[in-house]
């Protein structure tokens, strides 16, 4: 009858592994350590070791102080405004968004290129015929018709 071959393992000891690692490590590894601590005597030199070693120490007032301003009516408005800020944002198609932004730079450069003032005339007559203008006006026509019955939908009017 077949004799089952004996399998010993010598125990493993994981910290001796990690000793082993830890003295190898600075000849594997020493441009980065060099740079680790050239960016650590960096730190130093400029305060910021000293500054985080105080923010640690001081950690509990830190973060006191931090709820204390999170606390405040101020930044709960603030945040709920952000979270409204970015759901409309959400809501606006891309492409839409992106006619709207390149249009701004255009019109500011066009703005500041102006030599002069335009004639009165001038503004009468873009403001009335011209298709491109009557196009924002139309725009902004729609902007305010819907701002409008929103704020009416908000006060329970017609």
């Amino acid at each position: 009858m077949a004799q089952p071959i004996l399998l010993n393992l010598p125990p493993r000891d994981p910290r001796a592994e990690l000793q082993a690692r830890l003295q190898n490590a600075p000849a594997e590894h020493a441009e980065a350590l060099l740079s680790a601590l050239e960016l650590l005597q960096g730190l130093h030199d400029r305060g910021a070791l000293d500054l985080m070693r105080g923010a640690v120490g001081s950690r509990d007032k830190v973060l006191e102080i931090l709820v204390e301003a999170a606390n405040s009516p101020e930044s709960v408005r603030g945040v709920r405004s952000l979270i409204v800020m970015i759901n409309m944002l959400g809501a606006i198609e891309p492409e839409a968004l992106a006619t709207c932004t390149r249009a701004v730079p255009t019109a500011l450069k066009l703005m500041t290129q102006q030599p002069e003032r335009p004639s009165l005339w001038k503004l009468i007559r873009d403001f009335t015929w011209d298709k491109d203008v009557r196009r924002g006006h139309f725009a902004l026509i729609t902007l305010l018709r819907s701002l409008g019955k929103s704020l009416a939908a908000g006060k329970g009017q017609d």
